[in-house]
């Protein structure tokens, strides 16, 4: 045993040493409620926002001091707060969630899940016993309620429900091969006593844009219209000889009789509905291309004048226009000379109406 004088000594040196720590803990305890408050003044905030690394080094300090040690200690979050971050820690360090597999049978791969929408959407008759026959035969093995459970995910009706709403896009998919449409449109001219107005009454070739002119005149009439009918049915050069169904509005000129004609000969007239130009969009556009690319740019001097800038338009339409409909392509391709020997090939212009309409192409020089 230490001697008395000794012990006194070193209780001494503890008591100012413990004086010294307690001075250093007053300090760092009120530079921290200075902070807090200079950090409340400046942001408005009551909490200081901190990292997930900040939460966890603080939760480690604060759960290696006594109750009383934290609740004189702590002063940017509370005591239990310190806790619950160090509860959270420790149960991190045991949460296997991120490997759990899901239960049940794997999900079926996207590319078949996206085969089995298309064959869906393409084939609006298929139930899901064909939709999976079909896909068999593709060497894709899946079961009936498979089929069923990803269309319904998608939001696709079942077979009875898609084959009763078919869209009219589908419609013209299924005909294109043989779907046709005609429309009118008035072109005003200038005659002898003042602007004469004359109708132009075209048919179109959906599939290949392809265009004919089939008839003008001032008041047509239904015996007018009974004659073009005649004229697009000619079996050896009418324009109609191949259709098997034209679109058009409920023009009072396309009578019952004229449209029983045309089912006489095998050409089922579809009328659009009322007041929906839309649902013959194609007829629509080339009118509206025809008179901004030609028509709206001459005073059209009488009849004759007309049939001249419908016909250069419609050789310069059907020929020697780039269509987007089509992919950028002419309707009627032409074959143009190549540059395989070295040759440079000139471009040529070849101009219709004075230049209003023209068309570029290779010529060899």
């Amino acid at each position: 045993m230490l001697p008395l004088p000794v012990q006194f000594l070193i209780a001494l040196v503890i008591s100012a040493f413990n004086e010294r720590m307690t001075l250093r803990f007053q300090y760092l305890h009120e530079e921290n409620r200075v902070l807090r408050e200079v950090f409340t003044e400046i942001t408005g905030r009551k909490r200081v926002p901190f990292s997930d690394d900040q939460r966890r080094r603080l939760a480690v300090r604060g759960k290696a001091l006594s109750p009383a040690e934290r609740k004189a200690c702590c002063q940017i979050v509370s005591p239990q707060t310190l806790l619950d971050w160090f509860r959270k820690l420790a149960v991190k360090k045991y949460d296997s969630s991120a490997n759990r597999k899901t239960p049940g049978r794997p999900r079926k791969p996207e590319h078949i899940r996206e085969l089995v929408i298309r064959l869906a959407n393409e084939n609006p008759s298929w139930g899901y016993t064909k939709i999976r026959d079909a896909l068999r035969g593709l060497k894709h093995d899946i079961a009936r309620a498979t089929v069923a459970r990803i269309l319904e995910e998608a939001g696709i009706e079942p077979e009875p429900e898609r084959s009763r709403k078919r869209t009219w896009k589908q419609f013209l998919e299924s005909h294109w091969e043989t779907l046709y449409a005609c429309d009118f449109f008035a072109i005003e001219t200038l005659g002898a006593f003042g602007a004469v107005r004359h109708m132009v009454f075209f048919v179109m070739e959906l599939k290949t844009r392809k265009v004919h002119i089939a008839g003008v005149r001032i008041a047509p009439d239904d015996a007018w219209m009974k004659q073009m009918a005649r004229n697009l049915l000619d079996p050896f050069d009418g324009f109609l000889r191949q259709a098997t169904h034209l679109i058009h509005d409920r023009d009072p000129l396309l009578s019952k009789a004229w449209r029983s004609m045309l089912g006489d000969d095998g050409v089922k007239c579809v009328r659009i509905p009322r007041h929906s130009p839309n649902c013959n969009p194609f007829a629509e556009r080339f009118v509206r291309s025809i008179r901004t690319e030609c028509l709206n740019h001459f005073v059209i001097l009488g009849e004759r004048h007309l049939r001249h800038l419908l016909q250069e338009y419609v050789v310069h339409y059907n020929a020697e226009r780039f269509h987007q409909g089509l992919g950028g392509r002419l309707i009627t391709e032409q074959d143009q000379p190549g540059n395989d020997n070295g040759v440079s090939n000139v471009i040529r212009r070849r101009k219709r109406l004075g230049g209003i309409l023209n068309f570029y192409h290779l010529n060899a020089a």
